[in-house]
């Protein structure tokens, strides 16, 4: 066979299993792996956990993986459904700049099933984490428009997130189930005709966008094992005429971001983790807020609000105005800059914003709505310069005694350049898992996770403290 896109990705994927990477490669898995799960947990007692749930229930099938924060253990598929509806329906999973991708919430999902019912190590579990990711990002680069400064998959209505999060939870799934190389070439190929998922909802609203990553997880899951009986796909999957690249980006794509330095360099360095359960859109007016909120500036004293961001998140952030200013739902105000800054000035989530802020009930909170009613969102012209390598912002506030105050942000919290620490990762994870777990369970799940090796017990045990008690789920 000759050495197409797929043969390279499926070599290092081998290369990634047999160990052949830094340490730091796995230690960033590692806090990938402990920031997904927090997130499971805190979404596990939520509408998308109870409904993708009772669907899994009826399609049955035999106890093999671990669906966290329930009580009964499902098919491997079923399971990664579940787990990845739950990584990403809170808005509060990691992101790949520039390609604005969430990549462990499929990625992570797929690959704790998978190694939960084949025995898998701790060690295993990292290293098919690690690449996975890789590929998510690398798949979402291919689609990146550096003229455009966006995402060709985006510009075209596609969520390149369940996408190419298909691709990666396969590879994933594929290393975990021991597949040779050709036939983890063969899983990633057979699951490039599987991803999907459109961003409509994002403009007009549903759920659906809630469980892509759940699909994503379940797919990738699915295509691993129908490699392992025997299907077979394309080898020149992505760059074929017919192929994944052509299908969805037309001619508008970069190949060589599949495979240019793979395994040298890590494109998934650049995964930012998020402090904040809300757009990534808004997380750089948030860190502008609670810097002034620490500086003294108390809400009551607040005039008028100027939020500049980059043109291109204000059809996301802050239009329509008058919806921005008054979120129907919770969900709804994840995405709003005007709600997510008088958050930051009022709220006390455990890294200055958290998912309490973030209710339906929060919403009516008239203290937050006069502050909300205050801010005006405009374009930023360096904003928009920087925007997407960063989600940059800056804040002007304006004072009831005739002061003024600016802060500008240019690198959000959670990415490379200012990144969150091993402790204020931690603290992000103790804040989601308590929703479920008492502090005793917690710290147990941590340390487990933390411990993760070379043997096969650590996993079956950290499955094990994610379930929740028996009558529950």
């Amino acid at each position: 066979m000759s050495d197409t896109i797929l043969t390279r990705i499926a070599r290092f994927a081998g290369c990634v299993r047999a160990g052949e990477f830094g340490e730091d490669v796995i230690k960033d898995a590692r806090r990938r792996l402990l920031d997904t799960l927090g997130v499971a947990l805190a979404a596990s007692g939520t509408e998308p956990a109870r409904i993708s749930g009772a669907v899994v229930r009826g399609w049955g099938g035999e106890e093999q993986a671990t669906i966290v924060g329930a009580g009964r253990r499902y098919p491997v598929p079923s399971a990664a459904f579940v787990n990845g509806t739950l990584a990403h329906s809170l808005d509060f999973d990691d992101t790949h700049l520039p390609s604005v991708l969430h990549p462990s919430a499929a990625v992570v999902p797929a690959a704790l099933a998978v190694a939960e019912a084949a025995g898998a190590s701790g060690t295993g579990l990292m290293a098919a984490i690690a690449a996975g990711d890789e590929l998510v990002v690398r798949a979402g680069m291919a689609g990146y428009d550096e003229d455009l400064g966006s995402s060709v998959f985006f510009e075209r209505g596609l969520h390149a997130t369940s996408i190419c999060g298909t691709l990666g939870a396969a590879l994933a799934s594929a290393m975990l189930l021991g597949l040779p190389e050709e036939k983890i070439g063969h899983a990633v190929s057979i699951s490039a005709s599987m991803g999907a998922g459109i961003i409509e909802a994002n403009r007009t609203g549903g759920t659906v966008k809630r469980i892509h990553c759940g699909w994503a997880a379940h797919c990738g899951v699915v295509a691993a094992e129908l490699a392992r009986a025997g299907f077979t796909g394309p080898p020149t999957v992505f760059e074929g005429r017919f192929g994944f690249l052509r299908a969805y980006l037309g001619d508008d794509y970069d190949a060589g971001a599949l495979v240019r330095g793979l395994g040298e360099e890590w494109e998934s360095e650049k995964i930012f983790f998020k402090p904040y359960p809300a757009n990534h859109f808004t997380h750089a007016a948030i860190d502008a807020a609670l810097e002034l909120r620490r500086g003294g500036i108390r809400a009551d004293k607040i005039k008028d609000i100027l939020l500049g961001v980059p043109a291109q998140v204000l059809k996301t952030i802050a239009e329509p105005r008058e919806a921005k200013a008054r979120p129907e739902s919770g969900y709804a105000a994840r995405f709003s800059g005007p709600f997510v800054v008088a958050s930051a000035f009022l709220g006390s989530g455990g890294l200055g914003v958290g998912l309490d802020d973030f209710t339906d009930e929060a919403t009516k909170d008239p203290r937050k709505l006069r502050l909300a009613s205050l801010v005006r969102c405009v374009e930023d012209e360096e904003c928009t310069r920087i925007f997407p390598r960063q989600f940059p912002a800056v804040l002007r506030v304006r004072l009831s005694d005739g002061g003024n105050r600016i802060v500008r942000v240019r690198h959000n919290r959670g990415g490379p350049e200012n990144p969150l620490s091993d402790e204020e990762l931690a603290v992000k994870f103790r804040s989601n898992a308590s929703r479920v777990f008492d502090q005793s369970r917690v710290r147990e799940i941590e340390d487990v996770l933390m411990e993760l090796g070379p043997r096969p017990e650590g996993v079956a045990r950290l499955s094990r403290l994610l379930r929740a008690p028996a009558d529950h789920g």
